[in-house]
């Protein structure tokens, strides 16, 4: 679709009909369908009417696309390489328990946890428990006792503390170790998105410590098979040249430990946020991967949550004002930042658009939520054809990191999840 049509909202106010280009974000499952805004078959509008608003929307095949491909990409470039491959989905972007169920159906991946609640959450919802990766930070003593019940699932211990608390409970078993290769990565080069490389962090095991791990697990038996990294969230083909070196300084690990059978290097995959950002080039990213470790006999394991999910999900919302305050034109939502916390804390918009834009000249406005928080802005200076009161605006990219990490502050945090499955 080349470009989109202006229709009547149903609020019946404009009636009117005129072209507009397409939108950057437009594609071939989100897109104005005469006028109105479709994402699969579900018109946004009056899905938004029906349910009320806020309200997070998840399309699910779209999930189940993007994991294809993945598999896709990974299989032409690293089967040639005699390496493997698996995923983990990353619950943490997005655990509603209807759209893991339906997710552990298709069979196409496990579940990537954190917390002893994730890993019951996990299984309450289907998946196996040998389909599933642990690894946790800060564990304590409960938690390890919680984990010494499991043996089936893949534990991966991020400090000396944990991984000796755990041998001496469970001496014999197999263990991953989350080391941090001390190279970042984040989209658009965000200080705030990357888990490494800037200052020492609190994830993963330095390599000037792996001689103490490596002690720790001969002293108790214990076999590590499995190593973890995690870089950075949300980059994309520009940053694919620090992927790269994030890859390369893992194999400093990785050739200190010659019983691996599985090397995860855990999610961060990004989607476009932007009019400027191209998507993540899949072929190329898992070629860089089958550079890095062409010659190796392991298991590739990856964590994608946001990359799978972002995109896959939207949240209704409606104006509940539209003012002018000095030279600044604002524009009310009834949903505020605390259904959608990315945007206000790491800079990674929800682009505000009209699921029926009206016939009407485009202006510039500071979108604004209903938490009596300074910070609680969706969007400044942004365009949009200029909306009325109680029009449903929909929030793109709100798919990951939106529902699972919402808040109840101001008690402003009631909203329901509709999933999709078309």
């Amino acid at each position: 679709m080349s470009e989109t049509t202006v229709a009547t909202p149903a609020t019946g106010a404009t009636t009117k009909t005129a072209a507009r280009p397409a939108p950057w974000w437009q594609r071939e499952d989100l897109a104005y369908r005469h006028g109105r805004l479709h994402l699969g078959t579900a018109d946004l509008d009056a899905l938004a009417r029906k349910t009320g608003t806020p309200a997070y929307v998840i399309r699910a095949p779209r999930v189940i696309d993007k994991l294809r491909s993945l598999h896709r990409a990974m299989d032409a470039a690293l089967a040639p390489a005699g390496l493997g491959h698996r995923f983990y989905y990353a619950i943490k972007a997005n655990r509603t328990p209807q759209y893991l169920s339906y997710l552990a159906a298709q069979d196409l991946c496990g579940a990537d946890i954190c917390s002893p609640e994730e890993l019951l959450h996990a299984l309450s919802c289907g998946f196996r428990e040998e389909d599933i990766s642990f690894t946790g930070t800060s564990l304590g003593t409960e938690d390890i006792a919680f984990l010494s019940r499991f043996d089936a699932i893949n534990v991966n211990f991020d400090s000396l503390s944990a991984l000796r608390k755990y041998a001496r409970a469970c001496p014999g078993r197999k263990v991953g170790l989350r080391i941090n290769p001390d190279r970042g990565i984040g989209y658009g080069g965000s200080d705030m998105l990357q888990y490494s490389g800037i200052e020492a962090t609190k994830f993963g095991i330095y390599l000037d410590r792996l001689p103490e791990a490596i002690a720790i697990a001969e002293e108790h038996g214990l076999q590590i098979t499995r190593l973890h990294f995690h870089a950075g969230c949300g980059y994309l083909d520009r940053e694919m040249e620090q992927f790269a070196a994030v890859l390369d300084a893992s194999r400093a690990f990785i050739d200190r430990l010659p019983g691996l059978t599985e090397v995860n290097i855990g999610g961060g995959l990004g989607v476009p946020h932007r009019s400027g950002d191209a998507p993540l080039d899949l072929n190329r990213w898992a070629a860089t991967i089958a550079q890095a470790y062409g010659g190796y006999d392991f298991t590739v394991a990856v964590e994608p949550g946001d990359f799978l999910i972002k995109d896959a999900g939207v949240l209704l919302t409606r104006v509940t004002y539209r003012e002018r305050r000095k030279e600044v034109e604002f524009l009310g939502l009834d949903a505020g930042f605390n259904l959608a916390m990315e945007p206000a804390f790491y800079g990674l918009p929800c682009e505000p658009v009209p699921a029926v834009p009206r016939s009407a000249p485009e202006g510039r406005f500071t979108v604004v939520g209903n938490v009596n928080e300074a910070l609680d802005k969706w969007a400044v200076d942004h365009t949009m054809p200029a909306p009325e009161e109680e029009d449903v605006i929909v929030l793109l990219n709100s798919g990951g990191y939106a529902a699972s990490m919402r808040s109840d502050h101001c008690l402003r945090g009631a909203a329901r999840t509709v999933l999709l499955l078309e």
